[in-house]
């Protein structure tokens, strides 16, 4: 966990907004430090967390998280953490020997037909148990580590769009839990797609999740290149309704992550009402 970014945010384990639904990008970087940060700020503020991690396996996030000061083997023991491990759950699945084997909440490699209603309903079911007690845990919490994957196995923008839409509704809305999900671009910005089919999906998944989100943090490599002091930027949006429009503020900083933690430095500030 970050103290510097809790600040940042105005936030603490104590103490957070509820509802949220927070977006996680980069592009030509690596933002996966801050999914291990909001996995570490929500076991630490008892919520209920469910964490689809479909980048690495349970061994890589539990590793991270103990730098961290966070057990991810005594959170799943007290019913705390929920785990999905894209990457096992695949292969059981790909596996013609281990095809029965596993959750179902992968289906959509089995027959594309189902979409991701069975991942949904993993994610619902999961943060509606009550292990060790239905008001042990605060808010429930989801974690995807990172949905832009999905596209790469064959899923379309649409159910991606329609996923994260689905569980927003569910965990923001109905139980006032927050959401963090992680998508990633390998282009530029301004870069136009000819025919890549799979990053003009991950431009548009990225679109459609920036309009759902209240909260988005965007890392980027330094403009000027490789830094050895620092690692790259982040550029940190609230996205506000009100009576009178949307309001969006941005924050730019840039950042240099550590062995247990990361520094952040403050490079500029704009405001905009949309």
């Amino acid at each position: 966990m970050f103290t510097e970014l809790n600040s940042i945010l105005n936030t603490s384990p104590d103490s957070f907004t509820q509802g949220e639904f927070i977006l996680v990008s980069d592009r030509q970087s690596d933002a996966s430090f801050l999914i291990h940060h909001f996995l570490s700020f929500y076991l630490r503020a008892r919520c209920k967390v469910c964490f689809v991690g479909l980048v690495q396996s349970y061994s890589h996030y539990s590793a991270v998280s103990q730098r961290l000061g966070v057990s991810l083997a005594q959170a799943k023991e007290k019913g705390q953490l929920i785990f999905l491990e894209g990457l096992k759950e695949s292969l059981s699945i790909l596996n013609p020997q281990e095809a029965d084997t596993g959750s179902q909440a992968m289906d959509f490699l089995r027959d594309p037909a189902v979409g991701l209603r069975s991942l949904y309903e993993f994610v619902r079911s999961g943060l509606s148990s009550s292990d060790g007690g239905e008001d042990e845990w605060g808010p429930p919490v989801l974690l995807v580590d990172d949905l832009s994957v999905l596209l790469s196995l064959g899923v379309s923008v649409g159910a991606a769009l329609d996923f994260s839409h689905y569980c927003r509704a569910t965990v923001c809305s109905q139980k006032q839990g927050n959401v963090v999900m992680l998508a990633r671009c390998d282009g530029e910005e301004d870069e136009e797609d000819d025919g890549d089919d799979e990053g003009e999906g991950s431009e548009r998944l990225l679109k459609g999740l920036s309009h759902q989100c209240s909260l988005a943090l965007q890392v980027r490599g330094l403009p000027t290149g490789y830094c050895r002091d620092i690692h790259g930027q982040v550029e940190v949006c609230w996205r506000r309704r009100q009576a009178d429009g949307q309001h969006t503020q941005k924050k730019l900083f840039q950042y240099k992550v550590h062995d247990k933690g990361a520094s952040f430095f403050a490079r500029g500030t704009s405001s905009a009402v949309l």
